[in-house]
């Protein structure tokens, strides 16, 4: 169908999930009450940050980076999955499929976010005197503009591999377009585009694993010769990395399901969607829970906001 240019001649086909008869409604309503609930946790977190003073702060500006890139990979994703449940849709044109692949791996990489607070709170507990010296707005902001800029750049390099790949087939057999996907239809081998992503998934995990790995062996290190006169710094301490340390996690073992399930040929399509699926909603629906849980400034921010107008009434 691709007629060997690059590109497809025609709208594409997005399989999508294997719908039983008379349970698309119920399926669009289950991904349309999971979108609310990452539209309505992200967005608390954020307004919330935007408006309370109190957490004008480098840790909550990060954490509003990081909801910005949740909100980016659900909305590229959910919205096309109801119109599926919905009315059965699944043709997509070219430009559209590069466009949902492009932010979906801009989510994905755009996680390199996720050392900055870790660096933020490594220079707040061993350098505690230095911290406001360290941590300028000037430099905080450039560090999480070149997070994205790197995000942006690795994945448009990515992506330039689809310019001179000839494309012979429109059918493609998953929920959302990627890379890998689209690649799968390209009339000649790919292996460039294959070292390449492969090597940038190695590269961005490596990297972020070293940099939190180091920060928080020096933060406990820090905090358990301070503690031994103070337990409280170690509690404090604790609590400061808990929050940054499960977000991580989540987002590892996300990708982590996703890689294995598809080096197992025995499992089903909707199993291996179903999986892949999960890297989109469950982090982005639970950071908010996990960042309000955990830090009490923002929870207090929180009940800041919504507080008085009850407690006005009453």
């Amino acid at each position: 169908f691709g007629g060997g240019r690059t590109g497809f001649t025609q709208n594409a086909v997005v399989l999508g999930f294997d719908v039983p008869p008379g349970q698309g409604p119920f399926l669009f309503f289950l991904a349309l009450f999971a979108y609310i609930v990452v539209l309505l946790g992200n967005g608390v977190v954020i307004c919330v940050i935007m408006k309370d003073r109190n957490l004008h702060r480098p840790m909550f500006v990060m954490i509003c980076h990081l909801v910005v890139c949740d909100l980016l990979g659900a909305t590229a994703v959910l919205p096309r999955l109801m119109m599926h449940f919905l009315m059965g849709q699944q043709k997509i044109s070219y430009l559209p499929a590069i466009a949902q692949g492009f932010c979906v791996h801009t989510y994905g990489v755009a996680i390199v976010s996720l050392p900055v607070p870790s660096l933020c709170r490594f220079v707040a507990v061993c350098e505690p005197l230095r911290y406001h010296s360290i941590m300028t707005s000037t430099r905080l902001h450039c560090c999480c503009a070149l997070a994205w800029i790197v995000a942006l750049l690795l994945i448009a390099v990515l992506f330039s591999f689809h310019m001179n790949v000839p494309l012979c087939g429109r059918v493609l057999q998953h929920v959302y377009c990627s890379n890998r996907i689209i690649m799968n239809q390209a009339c000649i081998p790919t292996p460039i585009s294959n070292i390449y992503g492969l090597s940038m998934t190695w590269s961005v995990s490596t990297g972020m694993f070293i940099i939190i790995a180091f920060s928080y062996v020096r933060i406990l290190r820090t905090s358990f010769k301070q503690g031994r006169t103070d337990s409280s710094i170690r509690t404090k301490a604790f609590q400061t990395c808990t929050s940054h340390l499960v977000v991580y996690v989540f987002y590892e073992i996300a990708t982590l399901i996703i890689i294995v399930s598809y080096r197992f040929p025995s499992a089903s399509q909707n199993m291996k969607k179903f999986l892949s699926i999960l890297f989109i909603i469950v982090p982005p629906a639970i950071n908010p829970i996990i960042y309000g849980l955990v830090s009490k400034e923002l929870r207090a921010g929180i009940i800041r906001q919504f507080a008085p107008r009850t407690s006005h009434k009453n």
